[in-house]
């Protein structure tokens, strides 16, 4: 009766660790550079705060024009501000006039 030997490989060893090797590498790539990753949360984080500068500068200068709007609607037109308001608006001056710009 014939027996067969087979020789003992080593590769049969390297299998398990590759195969989890790579996965691990995969998901740990993933996890610092993929969308939702450690690297994105960041960018996210700082876009935040440049937005929530933003939205603050924007409340400022909305409360400063509802406070002109307040000025001209409250049923009382004050008319030196309706004339600055339009002539601002339509860059219009008298040939009498000069212009002083102080908003710079």
């Amino acid at each position: 009766m014939w027996t067969r030997h087979h020789k003992q490989r080593n590769t049969g060893r390297l299998i398990v660790p590759v195969i989890a090797s790579a996965f691990l590498a995969y998901f740990g790539y993933h996890a610092f550079q993929g969308a939702y990753g450690i690297n994105a949360k960041h960018r996210l984080e700082e876009r935040v705060t440049i937005l929530k500068a933003e939205l603050d500068q924007l409340v400022v200068e909305r409360e400063a024009l509802e406070t002109k709007l307040i000025l001209i609607n409250d049923g009382s037109i004050e008319r030196d501000m309706l004339d600055e308001q339009a002539r601002r608006a339509l860059d219009l001056v008298r040939d009498d006039e000069v212009v002083i710009d102080l908003d710079q």
